[in-house]
């Protein structure tokens, strides 16, 4: 018990920094977290060795099973001891902020090391967009830890898919911090289990086993959020890009969106978020461009640790599309209820970007399995969407 009390003080003071954060982290970030991220980035590196692979090739980790069996049994656990059958939530990005309509827009001048996959031609295609937090609990917004998740489920996606419990569809998952919360599914998996003990926070500090360089990398971008339709979102994994190439993508915003949180410091609207999101859509349209990062060095952009950012000095984004998300009214009980039944995967993909390294071959059978399980506890089987669908 002293140890979960000092737990609960630290995340209070965290809570406490969160109400104050806006006033002064804009100033912060503008001038310190580039420079900060290229030293946190360099000491991860140090301590690293040359696997001696080749671009795109992967390797299975040791006991990269038994890990992903432990993760899946301890997530699970966790939603059991924490949701009622009937409201089940997912056990990770939790909390959803939005769920929306959108169409991703590919462009018509790629290079053709560009044109694989749902890029290889100018093509629209419709999309739902799902923005939420990063879980595994639902708090009031003000309390999160300060990290985002933005899911694109783009839709009549033609082609078998790897993972085939939906024909059309083509996932894309990704979050507001350019690298993972754990390199690889070994710390994924102790990290599940201080979530399980409720003391996520000493995964971090573990003198056994610190990953104390990790927290500093997340640190870094995690803060007070003001409206998720502003802010940049990472794949923070590897995905094939046609046969041979590895890319890491990113959703970046270009429109300028309503940002003011009401009353802080004392008591923010418990879904303020969502409120922004809805103020935003109903005054204007928003657009993100589509980026991609082709894998130029496999040591310095490695496929197997998702705690190294892969240099931009190196390889460059490039857009390859844009999201489009237009006006409209999202936040309806129906809609939002259709959002909670929804499935994303990152298998839910063709061949062509097929997800690469030990995090993505974890999140197949991890993904596919606790959404059946909080499917089957609340009673609503698996659909797969159309973007045809109505709410009153």
């Amino acid at each position: 018990m002293f140890w979960q009390y000092v737990h609960d003080a630290v995340i209070a003071v965290l809570r406490f920094e969160r109400r104050f954060d806006p006033f002064f982290r804009p100033a912060l970030d503008a001038v310190l977290r580039e420079p900060a991220a290229r030293l946190v980035q360099y000491l991860i590196n140090r301590r690293r060795q040359d696997d001696g692979l080749a671009l795109g090739e992967e390797r299975e980790q040791p006991d990269e099973a038994g890990h992903l069996d432990t993760i899946i049994a301890t997530m699970a656990a966790y939603m059991k001891e924490t949701w009622p059958p009937g409201n089940f939530q997912r056990a990770g990005n939790t909390k959803t902020h939005a769920i929306l309509r959108g169409e991703v827009i590919v462009r018509d001048d790629l290079p053709t090391d560009l044109r694989h996959g749902v890029f290889a031609e100018p093509k629209s295609y419709r999309a739902w967009v799902r923005l939420a937090g990063p879980g595994p609990d639902w708090p009031r917004d003000i309390d999160d830890v300060g990290v985002l998740s933005c899911a694109i489920k783009l839709m009549g996606v033609d082609g078998p898919k790897l993972l085939d419990d939906e024909k059309f569809t083509q996932d894309f998952l990704s979050i507001s911090i350019p690298t993972f919360t754990t390199p690889d599914t070994r710390a994924n998996a102790k990290l599940q289990a201080w979530i399980l003990k409720r003391r996520p926070f000493f995964y971090f500090i573990d003198p056994n086993d610190s990953h104390l360089l990790d927290a500093l990398m997340q640190g870094l971008w995690s803060k007070t959020q003001s409206n998720p339709l502003g802010e940049r979102y990472w794949s923070c994994v590897p995905y094939r890009l046609g046969e041979k190439q590895a890319m890491m993508y990113s959703f970046q915003p270009r429109s300028s969106v309503y940002r003011k949180i009401p009353r802080l410091p004392l008591a923010p609207p418990d879904n303020y978020l969502r409120e922004n999101i809805a103020r935003t859509l109903s005054q204007q349209d928003v657009v993100f461009d589509i980026l991609v990062q082709l894998q130029q060095d496999p040591f310095r952009m490695p496929i197997e640790n998702a705690s190294v950012r892969w240099p931009e000095t190196l390889s460059p984004f490039f857009p390859v599309a844009e999201l489009r998300i237009p006006r409209q009214t999202f936040n309806t009980p129906a809609q939002l209820a259709f959002a909670d039944n929804l499935s994303f995967n990152p298998w839910h993909c063709i061949a062509e970007h097929r997800p690469l390294g030990n995090q993505n071959r974890a999140r197949r059978r991890l993904y596919f399995e606790l959404s059946r399980y909080r499917q089957e506890m609340n009673r609503h089987p698996h659909v797969e969407p159309t973007a045809d669908e109505a709410f009153s």
